[in-house]
Order: structure tokens, then sequence, then C-alpha cells
């Protein structure tokens, strides 16, 4: 394929680290990565060939990088788990496309709804150009404690039960299974491994504060993914599940939201990434007294958000006052996966501020996923994630939910 050059023109500019953007920046494109970012006037014309993209009264920022997706996932979970592996995967392909559109170029998917591992088809099928998407990092399976957070099989339709599933396939207790489940994922293909720490919301059978692992399980888990190169990262909502994780060796907690500031202390003092997915959880926090909101969905979570929403909101606040490292993810395919931009301004609402909100979506999330020296920041040298929003997402951090510009690895997949 022959190799393109664009210049994007026009754009103010915002490196993916600095507290404000740079001004208004000329980038230059050739092939996958980024040649130059220069002072508008200071390049001498495009190169003869290139294709110039006018991006005037835009905010030119990397492509966002969500950690926390389930792109196989909806909001009516069952029924996705009585399809088929194809079909679960073929109904992936447009979310993928919408997501990719939004202006997320990568993302880190945590669960599949299948028993098999198409989070991995899908990861190579967008490597390969077959379909498009954002760069996909997956956990295929969550693995669960029997009655943990993976374990819905109580809530299952009887006509499903008999089936093969997830369920089955993600569960396990005591250091030997957990051990030979860590290895079964990762021969299929696990960039990374997801485990369940602590009870959930979504979930029927336990609760968010509850431990579903012990200390020794938790380590050989963590041990057994670190063993043969892959890191570990839980779901998990209290204070002595992220504690326990911590002292494991996770790399990132994901949820975390009813933590409180001594254990986020211990965070920065492991160096422990946390991913707060603060829309789907505060969302349902505040609106926990809103029966129209709440018609459609089980009375077992409304329990759960009503009897621990004071914590939520405590813990929302004690992120915000933190000095965690926060890296971006939604819970999409909880909520309309079209929705992950939603996220920026529920962190807002908590007080952290929109400079921190957006590393976290950029340079923070890349140093997350390891992926740093290539991603995360507009810089020479560097992979062609580049998207663009009208307005400026520092004065309106809305304005991340109306990116029109979309470029990953120097192909344009959507212009204003």
């Amino acid at each position: 394929m022959a190799r393109t050059t664009t210049l994007l023109t026009g754009a103010t500019v915002w490196d993916g680290v600095a507290d404000a953007p740079a001004g208004k920046r000329d980038v230059l494109v050739e092939g996958d990565r980024i040649v130059s970012v220069e002072e508008v006037g200071e390049t001498v014309g495009p190169p003869g060939g290139a294709e110039v993209v006018d991006l005037s009264g835009h905010t030119l920022t990397p492509g966002f990088i969500d950690c926390h997706t389930h792109v196989t996932l909806t909001p009516a979970l069952f029924p996705a788990l009585a399809s088929s592996s194809v079909a679960v995967a073929l109904r992936a392909i447009p979310v993928l496309r919408t997501m990719l559109r939004s202006g997320f170029t990568t993302i880190r998917d945590l669960t599949t709804a299948d028993a098999g591992y198409n989070t991995v088809d899908l990861r190579d099928a967008i490597a390969a150009g077959l379909i498009d998407g954002p760069r996909m990092l997956v956990a295929p399976h969550l693995i669960s404690a029997r009655g943990g957070h993976g374990d819905f099989s109580g809530a299952i339709d009887r006509q499903y039960q008999g089936r093969p599933s997830l369920l089955e396939l993600a569960a396990a207790d005591g250091c030997d299974e957990i051990r030979t489940r860590v290895r079964t994922e990762i021969r299929a293909g696990a960039d990374w491994i997801k485990f369940g720490a602590t009870g959930g919301f979504s979930s029927p059978s336990d609760d968010p504060a509850q431990v579903t692992y012990s200390q020794d399980e938790m380590d050989t888990l963590v041990a057994t993914a670190r063993d043969l190169g892959r890191p570990a990262t839980p779901h998990c909502y209290g204070d002595e599940g992220v504690r326990r994780a911590v002292r494991a060796g996770v790399r990132s907690i994901e949820h975390g939201n009813l933590v409180t500031a001594e254990t986020l202390r211990l965070m920065v003092d492991e160096g422990v990434f946390l991913v707060p997915t603060q829309f789907t959880v505060l969302d349902d926090a505040r609106r926990v007294d809103d029966d129209a909101y709440w018609a459609d969905k089980p009375d077992y979570k409304r329990r759960k958000f009503r009897e621990h929403r004071a914590a939520l909101l405590d813990g929302a606040n004690a992120v915000a006052a933190s000095e965690v490292r926060i890296a971006f993810g939604t819970d999409v395919g909880m909520f309309p996966h079209e929705e992950g931009w939603r996220e920026f301004p529920t962190m807002v609402s908590t007080g952290i501020t929109p400079a921190r909100a957006l590393r976290a979506a950029t340079s923070v999330a890349a140093e997350l996923l390891g992926l740093e020296a290539e991603l995360g920041t507009l810089a020479p040298g560097r992979i062609a994630d580049v998207i663009a929003m009208p307005g400026d997402p520092f004065t309106d951090i809305e304005v991340t939910g109306r990116v029109d510009f979309v470029m990953k690895e120097g192909a344009i997949h959507r212009r204003p």
C-alpha cells in the first residue's frame, strides 16, 4: 500500500500531557507516523501530493483510549449469553466501528459475552485490517469465584441453564483451579487477565463490598499471570478487596468506587492505576430514587445502589482529591457503546480537572497499557492516532462527545 501524507492544519493542538493546549499547530503525518508538530506558519507548505485537512475551530488531541470496555455486551445481558459465538462477534462489528468514529482509537476489552474467545478474534481481525475498529487489548473472560461477580447462573432463564457458557468457563475456586484458568486464558490469546476480587452491583448473588477471593487466591492468580508475562486487573469495588489486590501485585483496579482515602494512598505508594468507570456507577447512584429510571432494571441492583449510595459519592470525592493515577475507562456495554464520552463530564463533575480527565484517556491510559512509547501523545515519531472536536474540551468538557475527525495509524476514518 502506498504511503500517504496528510497535513492537519488550523486546529489548536494538545499533546496529551500539558495542562493546556499549546495553540495552533500544523501536524504532518506520513504513513502511520507523526513527522512534525509545528506552529502555524513555520511549515514551508505541505509536501507535494499531501492531503491538507483544515480543522480550524477544532481542538486536536491524541486518540482516546478506553481501558474498560465490553464490546460484545449490551445492557440486556442474558440474550447475549444465549447466542452463538459467531452471532455475538457479528453484533460487535458495528459497535467497534461506532467506537472508532467516536474518537476511541485504542480499547482494552475486559470480558466477552461468550464461552469462546471471540474478542481475541475481533482484536486480530482489526489488526489485520479485515474490519474497522479501535486496536484492542483483551482479557477474554472474568475469572470469578462461584457465587461471585462473574457467576450469573442463578439469574439465567432455565431454558439456557444447560448450555455451556462463559459462566462455567470463567469459574475458578482454590489456587489450583485458578492457576489452570489463568494459563488457559493466556494460551487462548489473552493480553490481560481479569478477575473478580469483590461482588458487584449487576450480579445477583453478591454485594460490591464483599471480597470473593482470599489473599492466597489473589496472590496465586496474579503471580501465575506475571510468570507468563501478563498483567492482571480486578473487578473490585470494596476497600478490602482493593487492598488485597494491590498486595497481590495487580497493575490496575477496575471501578474502586467504594475505596477510602487511606487505600488510595496505598495505591499511589505501590504505583497501581485506578480505572474508576464513574459514569455508569454515579448515574445509577444519583438517580436511585427515580422510579421511571429503574422501571426496567433489576430490583436487587437498585437495592444495592440505595445501600451504598453515600459511600459511592464519598468515594468519587476521595478519588478527585487523591494523587492516584487515573486511567480512563467507561464500562460501555453496561450502557450504550456510543455514550462512552459521558465518562469525561462525570469525572469533571466530581472535581477531577478537565486536564486530568483528558490525560486519563491519552498519556496515562497509554502508560497503563504499556503503549506509552507509541501512543497517548502527539509528538514526532509516534503512531498517528489523532482526533479533533469542535470547541475546547478544557473549557467545555462535553465537546468530547462531538468528535468529528478521527485518524488511526495515519488513515482517516471520519471527517468534519
